[in-house]
């Protein structure tokens, strides 16, 4: 039975590509920090696919030492994996720093899934994909070394800015690590969603309650959002697609300026020396 491992996958996108997952006959492991939360959804997946196979793991993105340990784990358990979906993310509302001092959004955005998928590739046979989410905001963030990492941008906390250039970020390790395992026959591709109804999108301001009556309405549905990143994750029509970004199911044209940026393999390498004692001898 292949394996997958989607982190953030007990709520909205995530859990609806969980049970996509399952249901396409995957051993479904969920790498959330809440394992509650994932355990009721577990329960709730089964009563409706009683064939399906998934556990839980716990992995908390804003602390490197728990991606290590959840890679142990990984290792431990299984031989090989098949899918990685790095759909855990968030949206600051104050200005945080992490026990390995990174901005906590860039850490949980960016750093951490850079991390465990490095750790990962190990394991991950020919034909395997790593699927990275990311958000149409990318076109608005801007990666300013070294203050990305520690403060989220130059200047002022603010909040979409940060978020936009975490997206930014993860869209860069995508086109990065395409290159770096076209080799190795896996793919790795991100996924724009779309405006999905969620939870990352509550935020602690006096006008959300208002954002939320008025435009919640017309965005999509956590089951619509999840619907293209499913299509990219199983569909034949994807395989061998690598280095790709995938909208609505379909790939998107990418302006050439994200696909060249010299700050592209900077910031892979500044990305690298931060976390070197976390990576260990890994070459990819």
């Amino acid at each position: 039975m292949k394996t997958a491992i989607i982190t953030g996958a007990a709520g909205g996108i995530g859990f609806e590509i969980t049970k996509a997952m399952t249901e396409a006959g995957y051993h479904v492991v969920m790498a959330c920090r809440n394992i509650k939360a994932a355990e009721v959804k577990i329960a709730e997946i089964l009563t409706c696919n009683k064939n399906g196979s998934i556990e839980v793991i716990y992995l908390d993105l804003s602390d490197l030492n728990s991606v290590i340990s959840f890679v142990s784990e990984i290792s431990r358990k299984f031989d090989s994996v098949d899918l990685l979906m790095n759909n855990a993310g968030m949206i600051p509302t104050c200005f945080e720093l992490t026990s390995d001092g990174f901005e906590r959004t860039v850490c949980i955005n960016y750093v951490a899934p850079y991390l465990l998928t490095r750790k990962l590739i190990p394991l991950m046979p020919e034909g395997a994909r790593i699927v990275n989410m990311i958000s149409c905001t990318y076109k608005h963030g801007k990666i300013e070394l070294p203050d990305f990492f520690y403060y989220g941008r130059r200047g002022d906390f603010r909040r979409l800015s940060i978020y936009s250039n975490t997206k930014l970020a993860l869209l860069f390790f995508t086109f990065e690590l395409s290159k770096r395992l076209q080799q190795k026959g896996i793919s790795v591709n991100a996924a724009d969603p779309g405006i999905v109804s969620t939870n990352i999108i509550r935020m602690k301001k006096w006008f959300d309650p208002l954002a939320d009556i008025f435009f919640r309405p017309f965005i999509k549905t956590p089951e619509q959002g999840a619907s293209a990143v499913i299509k990219l994750l199983l569909a034949d029509e994807f395989a061998g697609v690598t280095g790709q970004v995938s909208a609505g199911g379909k790939l998107k044209n990418i302006k050439p300026e994200y696909q060249n940026q010299p700050i592209q393999a900077q910031l892979w390498e500044d990305t690298e020396n931060l976390i070197w004692k976390h990576l260990g001898l890994n070459n990819y």
